[in-house]
């Protein structure tokens, strides 16, 4: 019996997760729960799943979700980013999934490697903000980090087996969003509502504009620079429409392995939370013939200069990762909020890349002070641009 605690229990990350626990019973025991601000969500997950603990963003939403919440249940509930972190780190704990939105994420997950848990990744802006510190850590703790991403689950998949030495590249394939044909004139006129229609994936809404914005596969990338220690030389990307092979892994005679499943988060969830075990789920066998043939595609970073501009970031690293993911989250709530076009998104994380001075990330205080302050000069420059 593994006992797990969930991070973003109210987001499609969350609920797929909590899907699979419930699939599972013999297997798994869910002992907190961490939320938002989702108080109606997270209330029904608790009536259901009856936690020792459950997190909430602040004071007034843990009073608001207690006076909610039956009084014959014995759930202590928590608040802020000092009760994320508790229940992270809770000593029956085996088990993060760490499933909350952006950088928030940064400091529970941190807090519950130095504890030794071992983590379920979906949050990759976390790896992205300071992948070489919780790397570090989870080395030093012997803690295990499982992907959560289709993408870098697949990985995973791929390398079992295999000698690492013998690893040459890999590849990561995406779907290339709603987007993908859109020429330059369409995309300058893309809306909020459009870019939100994944034609493959149904995820959170930021990470669906990320996937529009293919800003997604560039962040990607870098996490799979400190997931499996790679160079940024060894990551390739191409675009799969058919979203069928999750990526792939070359090795040094040519082999190539891949990982083949229908999209479906709850593959990759399983995976995590089973590994190495492929343990028995809903998800249909792909029917080949009725797929009928696999395609690919080089990513153009013309059209979809987010790409390019996570792929730069990758290169030169240091606090530049971090500027580049904390510019994005402000462009993406300022993109959804109608204040800026499409095609304004990478000119306004490229515009705060642009005015940050590199600096060496040395601690978790120094990779979210360079968070802030990509958000600050993000958002001063974003009143500029409503400005003109």
């Amino acid at each position: 019996m593994k006992n797990i605690c969930i991070l973003g229990s109210t987001g499609y990350i969350g609920t797929t997760a909590i899907d699979v626990l419930k699939e599972n019973p013999e297997e798994y025991r869910l002992i907190a729960l961490g939320a938002g601000r989702n108080i109606e969500l997270l209330c029904a997950q608790i009536e259901e799943l009856k936690p020792r603990f459950a997190a909430v963003e602040n004071s007034e939403l843990a009073d608001k979700l207690r006076a909610s919440l039956s009084n014959s249940l014995d759930t202590e509930i928590v608040a802020g980013p000092d009760g994320y972190i508790e229940i992270a780190t809770l000593a029956e704990v085996d088990l993060v999934v760490a499933a909350m939105s952006g950088a928030s994420g940064l400091a529970p997950i941190y807090a519950a490697i130095r504890s030794g848990k071992d983590i379920a990744l979906a949050n990759k802006e976390t790896m992205v903000v300071a992948g070489s510190l919780l790397m570090k850590e989870s080395r030093e703790r012997s803690v295990r980090i499982f992907p959560i991403d289709s993408e870098h689950s697949a990985i995973q998949q791929s390398i079992q087996g295999h000698f690492r030495e013998d690893l040459k590249r890999i590849i990561l394939t995406g779907s290339g969003g709603p987007f993908k044909d859109y020429t330059l004139e369409m995309l300058a006129a893309a809306t909020p509502e459009k870019a939100l229609q994944h034609p493959k994936w149904k995820m959170g809404k930021k990470i669906t504009i990320d996937s529009a914005t293919m800003m997604n596969k560039g962040l990607e990338a870098i996490e799979a620079k400190w997931l499996f220690d790679l160079d940024m030389d060894q990551i390739d990307i191409v675009l799969h429409p058919e979203t069928i092979i999750h990526s792939m892994v070359e090795y040094m005679d040519g082999s190539i392995i891949a990982q083949l499943a229908l999209p479906d988060m709850r593959l990759p969830i399983s995976y995590a939370l089973s590994y190495p075990r492929h343990r028995k789920g809903q998800l249909p066998s792909v029917n080949f013939p009725e797929i009928g043939h696999l395609s690919f595609e080089k990513p153009d970073t013309k059209r979809f200069r987010c790409l390019d501009l996570a792929l730069k970031a990758g290169y030169i690293g240091q606090s530049l990762p971090a500027v580049l993911s904390g510019a994005n989250e402000i462009a993406v709530d300022a993109f959804l909020d109608g204040k800026i076009t499409f095609l304004e998104i990478p000119q306004l994380i490229e515009k705060t890349m642009n005015q940050h001075e590199l600096h060496p990330i040395e601690s978790i205080d120094c990779a979210l002070e360079a968070d802030q302050w990509a958000r600050a000069r993000a958002t001063a420059i974003l009143a500029n641009m409503a400005g003109k």
